[in-house]
């Protein structure tokens, strides 16, 4: 089940906390004013989008937000569950015969789990029931990772565009070496346009791209669980088996969880949805 991600907006807060810190810690709050230029933000976020544009299509484009906002989600699941969820079914299917796991389905709300199900109870193999579900976990990491470079690409091109800025700002400065008095202002308003750019990349798209690839990683490797489990119970395997198999997934402090405070109970697991 997907459920909200706060350490990515505490993340974002905490940085934009100790940049506003470090510049009135020095300036103070009316010297705070000064960081902020219109035309150095219109450079850089124009700039970014207008390369984005050029960059990515008008499909590409759309899912850009619905991107972004898989940043601020996660994936609440316990592997110890899912692991129990397949022994329980396992034990079904060996007392009852596969076509009995049908009327488990409506307990189980992830499609993969049910296709993988559905696939078994109508005899497939398990070598066609692993070729035809590893197809869609390849699917998936394609198209996320084409969402996702959408974000890694708006960190790449941030400070660019805030360096495009700064260049500007430099060569009107120079226009105006005359007046010495005005140099200094305008080379820090020069300077706002890498540092705009500079706190995009490395606070915003960067870390968000980075979430996104985690979470890809995570889907995969719990598509891979199911993946197992599905194929022990076409095969028939003993449960007590199948779960020692599955086992080998968890991590030690999964491992130690007891079994009665780990029950599957109304399965509630989804797919994470950072889908394009």
């Amino acid at each position: 089940m997907n459920k909200r991600d706060v350490l990515t907006p505490i993340g974002l807060t905490i940085g934009i906390v100790m940049v506003m810190y470090g510049i009135m810690s020095s300036a103070g709050i009316r010297g705070a004013a000064s960081f902020a230029d219109a035309a150095s933000i219109l450079i850089v976020i124009g700039g970014l989008f207008a390369a984005l544009m050029v960059n990515f299509n008008v499909t590409e484009m759309k899912v850009t937000s619905r991107v972004l906002k898989e940043s601020f989600k996660r994936c609440d699941m316990s592997l110890r569950e899912l692991v129990q969820l397949f022994v329980k079914l396992s034990d079904k299917a060996r007392r009852e015969g596969l076509l009995s796991l049908e009327s488990e389905l409506n307990e189980v709300e992830d499609p993969f789990i049910k296709k993988g199900i559905l696939l078994a109870v109508d005899g497939a193999q398990p070598e066609m029931i692993n070729e035809i579900m590893t197809a869609e976990i390849v699917a998936v990491e394609e198209r996320h990772e084409r969402g996702r470079k959408i974000i890694e690409k708006a960190g790449e091109y941030a400070p660019a565009w805030g360096m495009i800025g700064t260049l500007i700002g430099l060569v009107l400065m120079l226009q105006t070496l005359s007046s010495p008095e005005t140099l200094g202002p305008k080379m820090a308003v020069a300077l706002l346009t890498t540092l705009y750019g500079t706190l995009l990349a490395n606070l915003v798209f960067n870390p968000m791209a980075g979430k996104l690839a985690n979470k890809t990683d995570q889907e995969v490797f719990i598509k891979q669980v199911i993946i197992e489990g599905v194929i022990g119970i076409q095969s028939g395997q003993n449960p007590k088996l199948l779960e020692e198999k599955l086992s080998a997934f968890l991590s030690e402090e999964d491992k130690n969880v007891p079994k009665e405070k780990a029950k599957y109970g109304r399965a509630q697991v989804k797919e994470p949805a950072n889908e394009v």
